[in-house]
């Protein structure tokens, strides 16, 4: 996610015509960070060991013979020869240390699938940087950044892994991922079937694209999650943007702000203000990213359901300016101090440098261009239309690049998928990003599973005592399928020979 992760481009809804250094869709799926929760099981000091692989720098050309080294870890504690498969992770935006231990989902199933456990760190993420320090230098050394050049280094690193590891070379492999990892596994079954006999998709906002879904649904989700959670909840934070905005138009107000939400660098100008309405907004974005059950410590410590926690402070959206921006400072308090250690909120604190925002930010201003619009209606946001000819400038400035927002629909298929098999798609209904994703089935094999109290990639989480049933049944399901999966692997292969 996690991951990234994004809301890509709400910087550039908020402030158009500003070039973005780190959009807060990125922050979004890029600011999760290492779990740590009495409540949840987690692998920190999970068994796995370190290589890495020689990759072509590009695939697909002829010209640059460059190679670099691709990091990727292997755990085989429950690998089994006889009969046995592997779980290979499709690494996204950060470093795949940080997605080995944040994905308890595979280390579960381990044992029952009888499965090596492989996670492949993403080009131009964690250790895997095609030009080392010079690799984020200029869009030259950018060039190489694409989910079709990360997509071909799976393929060969599996090559690699069924040709130099004993045993494994007719083992069936299935891809898992969540987020953009969702949609790398996706996409690797799709365009590499041969390499994986199926993949686990989870969370996996695949239809994120151009008018394949509406700009606004993103927003309407996060929006209904906080309605859900409290009496007038997302009435209230629909009505505190007029109410910042009010106060921002004097120094003295700016001042009375500053303090009022007990930030640690006052406000001075437009553009602070600015700054910080996308902090708000990105804050109560990860709210419904991470609504889970149980205490987490994924992006911040937070209690179970945060988002009715929050809600507790925002019953009444009736109440004077002050007020109402007192509340609202309650409500982030929940979300940034919730351990009670922090003096003052950071609005520039919610990223980790276990996750890439600088080359998420690149692929944003790419391929991965996913659309977002609010209206203030149907979402309590402050209304800001798409405009990708703005978003297109922003990116140019940064990068020197400019986006092809209809690329990843011809190479991918957008909703014509039908004719690929073997794919789950799971989504939790409070996700945000479930609006991009395939909530329906579509064939007899590309199915669907929907988790009705899951958040972001809830199934790929750790077991946890809390879990809802709904999420105990996705992941039954999802075991099921893989058994089939490598069940009708080894049938094939006992037909050949």
């Amino acid at each position: 996610m996690g991951r990234p992760a994004v809301l890509l481009l709400l910087l550039a809804l908020l402030t158009p015509g500003v070039a973005i250094p780190v959009p807060p869709a990125v922050k979004a799926l890029s600011s999760l960070r290492w779990s740590t929760s009495s409540t949840s099981r987690h692998f920190t000091d999970a068994k796995y060991s370190v290589h890495y692989i020689l990759q072509k720098v590009d695939h697909f050309g002829f010209a640059v013979d460059k190679t670099f080294k691709q990091r990727y870890l292997i755990a085989d504690e429950h690998w089994k020869k006889d009969g046995g498969s592997i779980l290979f992770y499709t690494g996204n935006e950060g470093d795949i240390i940080w997605f080995c231990n944040n994905t308890g989902f595979m280390w579960d199933v381990a044992e029952e699938l009888k499965a090596m456990l492989v996670f492949a760190e993403h080009r131009y993420y964690g250790e895997s940087l095609p030009f080392g320090n010079n690799s984020f230098k200029d869009s030259r050394h950018l060039n190489y950044l694409t989910s079709e050049q990360a997509l071909a280094d799976f393929a060969m690193l599996i090559k690699h892994l069924k040709r130099t590891i004993p045993g494994a070379k007719n083992q069936p492999v299935i891809a898992v991922g969540g987020s953009y990892g969702g949609m790398l596994a996706a996409w690797f079954r799709m365009k590499y079937p041969h390499m994986v006999v199926g993949a686990l998709a989870a969370s996996a906002p695949i239809w994120q694209f151009g008018n394949l879904v509406s700009c606004g649904v993103f927003m309407e989700i996060v929006t209904t999650d906080f309605k859900k959670s409290g009496p007038n909840c997302s009435e209230s934070i629909r009505r505190s943007w007029d109410a910042i905005n009010r106060y921002s138009r004097t120094g003295a107000g700016l001042g009375w702000l500053s303090e009022a939400l007990h930030l640690c660098a006052p406000l001075t100008n437009t553009q602070d203000v600015q700054h910080l309405k996308v902090w708000i907004s990105e804050t109560w974005i990860n709210l419904a990213m991470v609504d889970y059950p149980y205490e987490s410590d994924f992006l911040q410590p937070l209690p179970a359901w945060p988002i009715k926690v929050v809600c507790q402070y925002l019953k009444n959206p009736n109440v004077p300016d002050a007020q109402l921006l007192q509340n609202i400072f309650q409500a982030l308090n929940v979300y940034y101090n919730y351990s009670g250690q922090a003096s003052c909120l950071n609005v520039s604190e919610t990223t980790t440098s276990s996750l890439g925002t600088q080359g998420w930010s690149y692929q944003a201003c790419t391929e991965m261009v996913m659309p977002f619009c609010t209206n203030g209606i149907d979402d309590m946001f402050e209304p800001h239309s798409w405009n990708l000819r703005e978003f297109s400038d922003d990116c140019f400035k940064q990068w020197g690049v400019r986006p092809r927002p209809a690329w990843i629909i011809t190479t991918y298929g957008g909703k014509n998928i039908s004719a690929h098999t073997n794919i789950i798609f799971s989504n939790g209904e409070l996700d945000p990003w479930s609006g991009g994703g395939v909530t329906k089935d579509i064939t007899d094999t590309l199915v669907a599973i929907t988790i009705p109290e899951g958040a972001h990639h809830l199934d790929l989480r750790a077991r946890n005592a809390f879990d809802p049933t709904a999420v105990l049944l996705a992941r039954s399901l999802e075991v099921r399928h893989m058994k089939q999966w490598i069940k009708d692997y080894y049938a094939n292969l006992r037909k050949k020979h």
